[in-house]
């Protein structure tokens, strides 16, 4: 597992990478402090969980919205972006990988025809106004 520090603020987490060969048992990934949650898990045949379901709980007044993309198949080029927007951090994802941003920039580019990606966000979603802002930043 890779972590990004920012580098103009080290005490910041920005992006980590996760990837397919990092999996083993229950991991929990993201710090329990962000909006984002992920877990891994690597399970044997047979493996069962108790009946469940999840509660209500309040939430934060004010949130970022976070991301995580899992690639299925394929392979995408991630650029991490520092506070000051400056990129940080340029890791190809595979299959199995995947990419998690608490605060910073981000884009993607696909590496290959056909690349499957599961996109998670903290919700709700309003739009793209109320979600994200460009930046003046190279690509």
């Amino acid at each position: 597992m890779e972590k990004i520090y920012s580098k103009t603020n080290p005490g910041i987490l920005l992006h980590m990478v996760n990837r397919l060969s990092d999996i083993v048992e229950r991991t929990d990934i993201a710090p329990a402090k962000e909006f984002i949650q992920l877990a891994t898990l690597r399970m044997q045949k047979g493996k069962t969980f108790k009946p469940h379901k999840h509660i209500w709980k309040p939430g934060e007044k004010t949130v970022i919205a976070q991301e995580s993309w899992v690639v299925i198949k394929g392979s995408v080029l991630v650029k991490m972006y520092d506070l000051d927007d400056t990129i940080i951090s340029t890791p190809t994802l595979h299959a199995g990988d995947c990419s998690i941003t608490f605060q910073g920039a981000h884009t993607y580019e696909i590496l290959e025809d056909d690349t499957i990606v599961y996109e998670y966000k903290t919700g709700p979603y309003r739009g793209q106004e109320w979600d994200k802002e460009f930046i003046a930043a190279p690509v």
